[in-house]
């Protein structure tokens, strides 16, 4: 199976629900704080890539090896995850792959070609059947993605007390959609948090003091608000080199400036933009927070991490509580 072939794969994608629907026709997976990644064994080559197709393989070499355990032109999903020493995923341990703290798996949770046969058509039990059996001959780099066949309210209960990302519902019986958002998939989040912009920074002590997000609507860059915590030292002194590549003159957030400080002076008024440095909005950052304020602003943000695989021009509002 050629490369080009390969990346027919496209990712199928969760819709967001306020919560996880339930019923017998629905079936419950953790949702896991990673990268999505899509796996493939060919003769005897492997390759792992992103969701928009940038090569894993270099950055996470032990699933890439791993992945040779596979049936020949046979390929996978899942989600690239770092465990620190409890075991639970963590997403801020992820931007340091290398480090001695963290453990790099994939959960795999799909099967989409085996032995050369394209099965997206199958069911989802019947290609997560044939996954499991395959699974049986992983390393410890790749592992199954378990299914959960409880009460909803007590597996809640468990995730939220665990600290877990949150769920994924899928629904019985339906087929893998490269690239859709069909409502099949349902992800839900226990906590507050998703993806947004970095249109600029504000800088302090030749590093990076804090950095301003947004999301876009249609085409516009719509400003969110300023996030200082959650940056370390070495986070601030790895962001400065893509800042400074990155630099534009303008402002590319659409509705600045803000008329007002707001209650907690946080509102980039026209003076207080003279003190920010604009970048083109291209990096894309995990961003957890309390709520949204009634300006439409982040409540108590904090930065979880870069991510690389996500396309910025894709990171929209997520109203999902």
């Amino acid at each position: 199976m050629s490369a080009s072939k390969a990346f027919l794969f496209q990712p199928m994608l969760c819709e967001s629900a306020a919560r996880p629907p339930e019923g017998y026709h629905w079936h419950y997976e953790l949702k896991l704080d990673g990268f999505r990644a899509i796996g493939r064994k060919s003769g005897r080559t492997t390759q792992l890539w992103s969701r928009n197709h940038k090569d894993f393989g270099g950055r996470f070499p032990g699933i890439a090896s791993a992945l040779l355990k596979l049936p020949s032109d046979t390929v996978i999903d899942g989600e690239v995850v770092a465990l620190d020493r409890t075991g639970r995923p963590s997403f801020s341990l992820l931007q340091g792959v290398g480090g001695k703290e963290a453990e790099i798996v994939l959960y795999t949770f799909d099967l989409l070609m085996l032995r050369g046969k394209d099965v997206r058509s199958w069911p989802l039990e019947e290609r997560r059947g044939r996954l499991r059996e395959i699974a049986q001959q992983f390393s410890s780099a790749i592992r199954y993605s378990e299914r959960f066949e409880v009460r909803l309210a007590d597996l809640i209960s468990v995730v939220r007390q665990h600290g877990v990302e949150g769920i994924v519902a899928k629904r019985s019986g339906s087929p893998y959609r490269s690239g859709e958002r069909s409502g099949d998939w349902l992800k839900w989040r226990a906590n507050r948090g998703q993806e947004f912009v970095i249109g600029g920074y504000i800088p302090g002590d030749g590093l990076v003091d804090s950095i301003l997000v947004g999301y876009y609507d249609d085409r516009d860059l719509i400003y969110a608000g300023r996030v200082r915590a959650g940056l370390t030292v070495s986070s601030r002194r790895a962001l400065m080199p893509h800042f400074e590549e990155l630099r534009v003159s303008r402002c590319p957030f659409s509705d600045l400036p803000e008329r007002t400080e707001g209650h907690w002076g946080e509102g980039l008024t026209a003076a207080k933009m003279d003190m920010c440095r604009w970048l083109d909005p291209f990096l894309v950052a995990r961003i957890e927070f309390l709520e949204w304020t009634p300006d439409e602003r982040l409540r108590h943000p904090r930065f979880a991490g870069i991510r690389s695989d996500k396309d910025a021009r894709e990171v929209t509002r997520d109203d999902t509580p």
